[in-house]
């Protein structure tokens, strides 16, 4: 591939790496239609979770409970009445009369039970005394306890003519009474009326006298008085009948609960919901009047709509309103917002910020209704105020910026007003808190701000629930205690949320956030003492580089941070061969003395390749990799054009300019842009013979227009007056640095020898003159030591420092 090939690739790329969700994704869409993609399939998230609440209509309200804002019908439905339609079930279940069963077969049966008593009594007359006495038929039990004489005499009724025909009319007219087992029992559990069911013509009739019932008891004494009417049974044959009889006889009459309980059960079902109708635009509720039990089941109807047929209409409406809000504010945003360019990779993130959110709060939403059970005395709204809706916005800023957070705010609390069922409080309390928190947020240096952030949440969620719970109408009361402790506490849950889920977007998306750049802008990093080692020359300019495009970033109210970062980073490429450039050569000959100017060129030009291969190889973040990519653009390296066009003959081959221009892209934000022009006039700055303010001044202006001309700053958003502010910024930093020292004075020595020759004299003269007077003979001593080796630690000996 040509330089010219990787020139126009570089440039078609624009500085911003390709984010596909999955590669057969990139072969069926494109880019574009992948981020409009990710919104449908948003929206249609949002749909799915937003929907189960069942709420178009706000708050669950409890009797007495103040309206916060007027309510009316959407359309005409028909409200159940489920007390009346309870009432009205339960009465007709009472309706329902206890069943009895009576069975007018008992007269016969007692009568066939007495003559298979006294046949089998025959039966057993005829047995020797020992094999009556050790029968073991159950069907005998009853004979058990009877005397032989009362054997002789049933066996002699058994031999009467016309016994059981006797016998017959002796209890007919008794068991056609009404019998029951227990009339103390029956008669507790009166209700004016039983339904008797005869169960051989199966036919009901309804009995409302209850004097017509009676006991067992009553069917004895019956009995005992016929029998002492009729004179053709003796005495003892009226006992023994009696005795007899009074073991065999049961209720014709007995209570059926089953088929009691399953005619009130069918009674029940058969009464129709009682329905009561609302029309189209009738109120149900206004604000700040008392909530009543009738409007708390109007209320719940209308969340109820959303089942159903009405259910899917509404959700389909819903899917179109969160579409339409996605699209309009994307599109406003894009075409207005210079800040606003959010990349497939941005939007994903996005998606899954609000998905994520939108189930946690979910999530609290059912936590909330089981607190509601266990503490009745706190207001169901009370525990909204405790969520984190700001969590998002706080991480949106935290991750890309202020502009992509405000459009993320207004459509979060947009959608969340619709969640809980268009309340206009919650959108304002979940805006407002996320602005705040989004603001504070900004430039997040350290980790402890975000929990400042979380405490100027807290304290602005205070100030919002008073203002919530008075224009509501609630005096101040308990509630509002609970609201506030609540609104506090919300601030503290997003600070400690967005604490961990920044290192977690940082894994996962790859964002260089600001925290993160603080941690890249310690010096003993990996990748930066390796520069400080192997180039040292290109590591004091990449600090040189950093102190310029820091200062400028805050004048033209960039990102400072990642500016000082990205210039300490931004010719880690030089690593690999660092001999090749410039400012790490020193005294050492300059190797492309022997190069032809393209292989220079060559060289100087993979650095920049280099350095994003070490910058990823490093997990520098993309951020960064994409500035080492750009901080070139598409420059001209001039003095070895300008050698090769020299070095070109006549009947050789002209020189191609894309052969010695970098490959790009051009800058594309303005912190790519200032580490291009910090760059290029702090190398510039080193050439400069005397770097007087106005000389120092002169060269940026020409430097910054050169840089302007050949369109390098093209592509980013840096306009003519943040140019004059950089170049202001770079004039005064560059003007501190070379900033001029006062002369020191020569050392006394050095003042001798410069001392002209008569004064030479005039001290020689005066040293002879000393020398005669003086007969110890120092100033020949002072004559060898000059002329001796310099004592150690005198300044001569400072000479000899850093000599080989």
């Amino acid at each position: 591939m040509t330089n010219n090939d990787r020139k126009q690739e570089g440039i078609s790329r624009k500085g911003k790496r390709s984010f596909v969700l999955h590669p057969s994704i990139k072969e069926i869409f494109s880019e574009h239609q992948q981020r409009y993609l990710l919104m449908v399939v948003l929206a249609l998230l949002l749909t799915v979770i937003i929907i189960p609440k069942g709420g178009f209509v706000p708050g669950y309200y409890s009797p007495g409970d103040v309206a916060s804002r007027d309510i009316k019908a959407p359309r005409d439905l028909l409200v159940p009445d489920v007390p009346l339609t309870e009432e009205k079930r339960e009465a007709a279940a009472q309706a329902i009369l206890p069943l009895y069963d009576f069975d007018p077969r008992t007269a016969v049966e007692l009568t066939e039970r007495l003559m298979a008593l006294l046949a089998q009594a025959g039966s057993v007359q005829e047995k020797s005394p020992d094999e009556a006495g050790t029968t073991k038929d159950n069907d005998l039990a009853p004979l058990a306890g009877l005397s032989a004489d009362q054997l002789v005499l049933m066996a002699s009724l058994t031999a009467r003519p016309g016994i059981e025909v006797q016998l017959q009319r002796l209890v007919a007219p008794i068991m056609a009474r009404l019998t029951v087992g227990n009339k103390q029992v029956f008669e507790s559990g009166w209700g004016g009326a039983i339904v008797v069911r005869d169960l051989v013509s199966q036919t009901d009739k309804t009995l409302q006298d209850a004097t017509q019932v009676i006991g067992i008891g009553d069917a004895h004494n019956l009995l005992a008085a016929r029998l002492q009417q009729n004179n053709d049974w003796t005495g003892a044959e009226r006992d023994l009948l009696f005795d007899l009889m009074k073991g065999l006889m049961r209720p014709n009459l007995t209570f059926n609960q089953s088929e009691t309980e399953e005619r009130r059960s069918r009674a029940r079902e058969l009464v129709k919901p009682v329905l009561f109708q609302v029309k189209k635009g009738e109120m149900v509720v206004r604000e700040g009047e008392r909530v009543t039990e009738d409007q708390i089941r109007k209320l719940k109807a209308l969340r109820g709509i959303s089942g159903g047929h009405h259910g899917l209409l509404n959700g389909t409406g819903l899917l179109i309103g969160i579409l339409l809000l996605l699209f309009a504010g994307h599109r406003y945003a894009k075409r207005n917002i210079s800040k606003y360019r959010p990349n497939t990779r941005d939007l994903l993130f996005l998606v899954m910020v609000f998905i994520g959110l939108f189930i946690l709060i979910k999530l609290a939403i059912f936590i909330c209704a089981a607190m509601e059970t266990a503490f009745p005395y706190i207001g169901s709204t009370s525990y909204y105020y405790a969520f984190p809706f700001a969590v998002g916005a706080m991480l949106v800023r935290i991750v890309l910026n202020s502009e992509v957070a405000l459009i993320f705010s207004l459509i979060f609390a947009a959608l969340l007003g619709i969640m809980f069922g268009n309340n206009l409080f919650i959108t304002i309390y979940a805006l407002i808190g996320s602005l705040t928190a989004a603001h504070f947020v900004r430039h997040c240096l350290v980790r402890s701000t975000l929990y400042q952030a979380g405490l100027q949440l807290s304290l602005v969620n205070v100030l919002l629930v008073l203002s919530i719970h008075l224009m509501a109408g609630h005096g101040l009361n308990s509630q509002l205690l609970y609201k506030a402790g609540f609104g506090l506490a919300g601030g503290f849950f997003c600070a400690v949320l967005v604490t961990g889920l920044v290192p977690l977007a940082e894994t996962l998306f790859k964002y260089t956030t600001d925290i993160k750049l603080l941690e890249l802008a310690n010096m003993n990093t990996p990748a930066l003492r390796e520069l400080m080692i192997q180039a040292p020359g290109t590591y004091h300019h990449s600090i040189i580089v950093g102190n310029l495009a820091e200062a400028a970033a805050e004048t033209i109210n960039a990102n400072p941070l990642m500016a000082r970062v990205a210039a300490y980073y931004h010719d880690i490429g030089k690593i690999r061969k660092p001999l090749y450039f410039v400012e790490n050569i020193g005294a050492q000959e300059n190797r492309h003395d022997k190069l032809s100017p393209s292989m220079s060129a060559l060289i100087l030009m993979s650095h920049v390749k280099d350095g994003v291969d070490t910058a990823r190889a490093s997990k520098l973040g993309e951020t960064l990799v994409d500035i080492i990519h750009q901080h070139h653009g598409t420059a001209l390296i001039k003095f070895f054009y300008d050698k090769a066009k020299n070095q070109s003959g006549p009947g050789t081959q002209q020189v191609d300019e894309c052969d010695y221009r970098y490959p790009g892209p051009k800058p594309q934000t303005r912190e790519a842009a200032l580490i291009m022009l910090a760059d290029a006039v702090e190398a510039a700055s080193r050439t400069l013979t005397d770097p007087t303010p106005a000389r120092i001044q002169g060269m940026v202006q020409k430097i910054i227009n050169n840089i302007f001309i050949d369109g390098q700053l093209d592509e980013c958003e840096l306009t003519l007056k943040d140019l004059h502010n950089i170049a202001k910024s770079f004039n005064r930093i560059l003007s501190g640095i070379f900033h001029h020292r006062i002369d020191y004075p020569e050392p006394v020595h050095k003042e001798r020898d410069k001392e002209p020759a008569k004064k030479e004299t005039v001290k020689k003269e005066q040293g002879k003159r000393k020398s005669s007077d003086d007969s110890t003979g120092e100033p020949a001593k002072e004559s060898k030591d000059r002329g001796s080796e310099p004592k150690k630690g005198s300044t001569e000996d400072l000479k000899r420092l850093g000599m080989s």
